[in-house]
Order: C-alpha cells, then sequence, then structure tokens
C-alpha cells in the first residue's frame, strides 16, 4: 500500500509536493533561457513564463496532490507506486500562494495535480482554489489551471471562468502512442475532445475569448518520431488555434518505466527536446510551414544541425539574398538572422542601405553563419 501522510503541516506538504513537481509535465519546461524554473524557499517551483500579450511574469506553481489514480507508465508518481503522498487543501494553497505574492515574489499562480478520484472530482478542488484566490482575495492577475483527462464539459467551463489560461497535455502524437503509456486514457474522449471544447469556447468572438490553451508532448517515451510530433503540433495550431506547444524530454527516474524500444539515451531526448523547440519557433515566428522541415531515415531531426541550417543546406538555389531588396520573410531563412535583427535591417533601409552587416548585428558566430549567404 502507498504509504500516506496522516497530519504533515504545509510547510512539509510543499516540499513533498515541490519535489514531485518535477514529475509533474504540465507545461514545466522551457523554451528559452528566461523561462528556466527555480526552487523557492520552501522547495517549491517559481517559473518565470512568457505571457500571451508578451510580456513576462512569474509563476507559483504546485501539485495540489501528488496522489493519483492514472497508470502512465513514464510517471514515478502513477497510483501503483509506494510513494509518499500529500494534498493542500483548498484554503491552505490560497493562503500560501498569497504570501508569495504579497511578498513579490512571484505575480500569478500555476495549478496541477495528480489525479484524485475522477476528473470532475480533481477539477472541483483546482476551481475552488482558484475562486477562493480570485473571490476572497481579490485576485485579479494571471492562473494558468491544468485541465485533466477526463474532465466534463461543465467543469471545463467552471475552469475558463476562472483561469487566464489552461492547459491540457496532449502527451503523445496519436492514440496508438498513448496507449504504450497507459491503459486508462482514452485519447479522443479523454484528450482530444476536451481539447477541442476549450478551442471552440475560447475562439476569437466566443465566450472565453481571453482564455489561452496549450499543450504538452512527452519526448521520447513511446518510441514516436519528430515527424509525427511537428504533424500534429501543425494540426494543433492550424485547427484548434492554440496558443503554445510545449515539449519535454523523457527522463527515466525511479519508479518511472523504461519505455522506449528505440536506442535513445537521455542526452539525445534533450537535444530532440530542443530541436522541436526550434520547429516550434520557426514555425510561429519564421513563416516556415512542416514541409520545409528536414527529417532523417527515422522521422527524426538532426542531433548535429539546427533545423533551419539544414534547410538552407538544402535549398542552394535561394542564397545568396540581397540584404537590401529581400522581404521580411526572404531574410528570415538566413541562417543566422532571427526576429530581431531582421527588423533592424528592414527599420534601416527606410533611411538608406545597409552597407556591412556589422551594421545590423553583433559580431559573432550568428554573423558568421549569416554572412555566406548574403549579397549588399
Amino acid at each position: 500500500m502507498p504509504a500516506v501522510i496522516s497530519q504533515p503541516d504545509t510547510l512539509e506538504k510543499l516540499q513533498i509536493l515541490g519535489r514531485d513537481g518535477q514529475y509533474d509535465l504540465a507545461c514545466a519546461c522551457a523554451s528559452t533561457k528566461d523561462e528556466h524554473r527555480k526552487r523557492g524557499p520552501d522547495g517549491n517551483w517559481i517559473y518565470p513564463v512568457t505571457l500571451p500579450n508578451g510580456g513576462k511574469t512569474i509563476l507559483f506553481k504546485t501539485l495540489v496532490s501528488n496522489a493519483c489514480n492514472n497508470d502512465c507508465l513514464y510517471c514515478p508518481l502513477r497510483g501503483q507506486n509506494d510513494v509518499r503522498r500529500c494534498t493542500l487543501g483548498i484554503e491552505e494553497t490560497a493562503n500560501v500562494f498569497m504570501q508569495y505574492l504579497r511578498a513579490r515574489q512571484v505575480y500569478g499562480l500555476f495549478l496541477s495535480s495528480g489525479l484524485t478520484g475522477d476528473a470532475d472530482k480533481t477539477m472541483s478542488r483546482l476551481n475552488a482554489i482558484a475562486a477562493t484566490v480570485r473571490r476572497k482575495y481579490g485576485f485579479h492577475g494571471y492562473i494558468h489551471l491544468k485541465i485533466l483527462p477526463g474532465a466534463s464539459p461543465a467543469a471545463i467551463e467552471e475552469t475558463l471562468q476562472l483561469a487566464s489560461a489552461v492547459s491540457i497535455n496532449i502527451e503523445t502524437p496519436g492514440a496508438e502512442y498513448l496507449a504504450k503509456l497507459s491503459q486508462k486514457k482514452n485519447f479522443l474522449k479523454d484528450i482530444v475532445e476536451p481539447m477541442k471544447l476549450v478551442s471552440r469556447l475560447t475562439a476569437k468572438g466566443a465566450k472565453y475569448e481571453r482564455v489561452g490553451q496549450t499543450t504538452q508532448f512527452i519526448v521520447g517515451a513511446a518510441g514516436e518520431s519528430d515527424k509525427k510530433i511537428v504533424r500534429y503540433m501543425t494540426g494543433l495550431y492550424q485547427r484548434l488555434g492554440l496558443h503554445r506547444v510545449y515539449f519535454s524530454a523523457y527522463q527515466s527516474a525511479p519508479g518511472a518505466e523504461s519505455l522506449s524500444t528505440e536506442v535513445d539515451n537521455p542526452a539525445d531526448r534533450l537535444v530532440r527536446e530542443h530541436r522541436l523547440y526550434q520547429v516550434d519557433f520557426l514555425m510561429r515566428k519564421y513563416g516556415f510551414t512542416d514541409s520545409d522541415i528536414l527529417f532523417d531515415g527515422r522521422e527524426r531531426l538532426s542531433l548535429e544541425k539546427d533545423p533551419k541550417q539544414l534547410w538552407a543546406e538544402a535549398h542552394p538555389e535561394f542564397f545568396p539574398i540581397n540584404i537590401n531588396r529581400a522581404d521580411k520573410f526572404e531574410l528570415l531563412r538566413v541562417p543566422g538572422l532571427g526576429p530581431r535583427t531582421v527588423k533592424t535591417i528592414l527599420d534601416c533601409r527606410k533611411t538608406g542601405r545597409v552597407n556591412r552587416l556589422e551594421d545590423v548585428m553583433r559580431r559573432g558566430k550568428l554573423l558568421e553563419k549569416a554572412a555566406p549567404h548574403i549579397i549588399f
């Protein structure tokens, strides 16, 4: 039987849940160096994040409970494992967050949880905490709530009333891969249908248009290819209008099972995670499509070269481009040039010519990368 803590105090609960929060893949990873999570003074996780409007804030994130009825093979917290369990109370969680807020250590809240009872029972607890923070303490800032797989439409709508953003983790690119991780979750019914509902309720002109939706893939847990993840990611952006897609490399931990049948070491999974973030950025910010992304014979992204560099090498006919004539999206195809540098180039061209790269970017590796692809 799992060990149960009967009367831990709040600090002890936070320490336990802070430790176990590292296994909860609820948009926990970072796509930039400014988004890496840090531990607070009590061991809980504090997250710098970029908001939908481009601003930045710092979130207090906690698991409300590490008790879980699910059977996800990658997760040390799954119900079959003997781990130390505890659950934060509704008022208890709200009070802890308000203490952090008043101390100006955080400016927003991110709540997640293991599945305690069923999905709606767990959502009721998360929603009650958010409601307490909103209505009792008058907090009008950023709250991100995780929606548990299998949550009912009524529970989801209550969540949307309270949250600034929500996430339902898709985990894998399709039902065949989720079946390798869990026998309890139904990919379409428990994950895809709730995501579609949130998409409809948060679409432009809809009742909850202000709420953003994100999701996350686990990379390397079920033998999936990068190509399948990229294709699913494209569909999530185009058909469901998600705000962000995140990726988290599966990292073996005590109590988690080794799942992939392929040779895929932990270091490679971390590089895969990084490459997927690069692809995501190319598609969201650079005008690339999934057809522009190159994969190897195993449908994997290169571990050695970034996807933009590979595209440039595969399209020598595109280069060199004239820095004083090329449009924005042509410039964004140049290795080493990012959105900020391209904006600088376009601004300089309003009043004159660009005569050398040093006029628009610093000397260094990026300049060296860009130079062979540009003429003046």
